[in-house]
């Protein structure tokens, strides 16, 4: 005689929600299921206006209204279109002006999930850009977007940089480390120990015991530099501070834009940052290089200095920003931890890349994230105020994943979500329970993001 096995408690639970889920799916089938996933609140505010946020030392770059001058609100497009890459590729000659008032991106919950992997997918790794030899720059140039932002006028200086070491009790990695590059002609050899660096940038030697403080090692200080951009800090000493100051660091397209101060267009786009002439009598008016001595052994400072100089020193473009040309290398957000981006040039670049790189617009390089040198310094940037914008989700499989419950046999049967929702535990008042679609879901209000499909992460 044959005896059925009794059933345990877990099969019998998994016949339940088998039962429920079918349920669930046959009132389903009858009637449309309405997404919420992408429906906004008609609830939204106004966005706060504009031209009523300024901070002490930041400059806005936005479009602005050409009559008035007043910054466009963010109820239109207000962001900054321009041709972004190497100064001197002339393929930028070709684009048209009408490009620029194309938005080449989408919000991402404006793209349909099947067109997003078609979107990322490319032959070539993420990030990877092909540059120009001279500048480093990026090519061929191309058209791209900024919403508008705030950025620091000038470089952060040892004395702001002071501050923040100050309260925080911060510790630089060129500290932790315990040393930092800096160029062999700028040390005595005979009072400094010095180590080789790497092979490919002889003139950059290991110099134990070098940070912020002490710019060209232990016999050495800041004092009287406290107006000079702080040096010796990565890419990681960078994003603190500016996370201590409520900002953070700028993407290369935004320091690009505001580099390039409204030369946006294939007409009016120049190479350096005072127009397209090459000649060391007029580079040394507006940007701190090395000019045209030997490098690293000989330079005649007719620009004034021959390592940072402070900030301001030189005039600003004409967005107000001081130092976009030379004077030190400014760390980017984006990139990898091994290939971090940096953007500006510094006092040891050229004009024409003769030696080191060439100090245009374009100017660009990639670094680990750890490196520190004696021309490595940063800005901040920082986001306007916009409206908080939200929109309907459900608690669903499409959140969570699927259920799965274990059978007396060890089996493994997934079962759909539907019908666990209404389990799901949360204390917060904007979870709304919906009823008109058969079973009881919920849906909660969240933020709604504003990513974007963009390489220049």
């Amino acid at each position: 005689m044959r005896f059925l096995r009794p059933l345990s408690l877990s099969a019998l639970l998994s016949f339940f929600f088998m039962a429920t889920s079918w349920s669930s799916f046959c009132v389903l089938g009858a009637e449309e299921v309405r997404d919420w996933s992408n429906e906004e609140l008609e609830d939204h505010p106004d966005h706060p206006d504009p031209n009523g946020e300024n901070y002490v030392g930041m400059v806005y770059v936005g479009k602005h209204d050409a009559s008035t001058g007043r910054r466009v609100g963010f109820d239109e497009g207000n962001g900054v279109s321009f041709i972004f890459g190497t100064a001197f590729d002339e393929t930028h000659k070709e684009i048209e002006e009408k490009d620029l008032l194309e938005h080449p991106l989408k919000p991402v919950h404006d793209i349909p999930e099947v067109d997003r992997e078609r979107i990322l997918k490319d032959e070539k790794p993420f990030g990877h850009v092909e540059t120009h030899e001279l500048d480093g720059g990026v090519m061929p140039p191309k058209v791209v977007h900024v919403d508008p932002f705030f950025m620091d006028e000038s470089p952060v200086t040892n004395r702001q940089f002071g501050k923040f070491v100050r309260a925080k009790s911060y510790e630089t990695e060129a500290e932790r480390y315990g040393w930092s590059f800096c160029l062999i002609s700028f040390v005595n050899p005979s009072t400094t120990e010095i180590e080789e660096g790497d092979p490919e940038a002889p003139h950059w030697v290991i110099v134990p015991g070098a940070y912020w403080r002490r710019p060209e090692g232990p016999q050495s200080s800041y004092k009287h530099r406290e107006d000079h951009p702080v040096v010796h800090v990565s890419h990681r000493d960078a994003a603190e501070y500016c996370k201590w100051k409520g900002k953070r660091l700028p993407g290369e397209w935004e320091w690009e834009a505001a580099a390039r101060a409204g030369n946006y267009g294939p007409s009016n786009r120049t190479i350096y940052s005072w127009g397209d002439d090459d000649s060391w009598e007029t580079a040394e008016q507006y940007a701190n290089l090395w000019g045209d001595s030997e490098f690293p052994t000989e330079n005649s400072a007719k620009d004034g200095w021959r390592a940072t100089s402070p900030v301001k020193t030189y005039p600003p473009n004409k967005l107000g920003f001081y130092d976009m040309t030379g004077n030190v290398w400014e760390w980017q957000r984006g990139g990898k931890h091994k290939s971090r981006i940096v953007r500006g040039g510094s006092f040891v670049d050229s004009l024409t890349g003769n030696y080191n790189h060439a100090a245009t617009l374009g100017a660009r390089a990639t670094l680990h994230a750890t490196t520190t040198a004696a021309n490595i310094g940063f800005r901040c940037a920082k986001v306007p105020r916009r409206r908080t914008e939200y929109h309907y989700v459900y608690h669903d499989e499409e959140t969570h994943g699927q259920l799965a419950i274990e059978d007396e046999f060890k089996s493994i049967h997934r079962l759909p979500q539907r019908g666990w929702e209404d389990r799901f535990i949360d204390d917060q008042d904007d979870v709304i329970e919906d009823d008109s679609l058969g079973p009881r879901r919920k849906k909660k209000k969240v933020v709604k993001t504003r990513e974007r499909y963009s390489t220049e992460l």
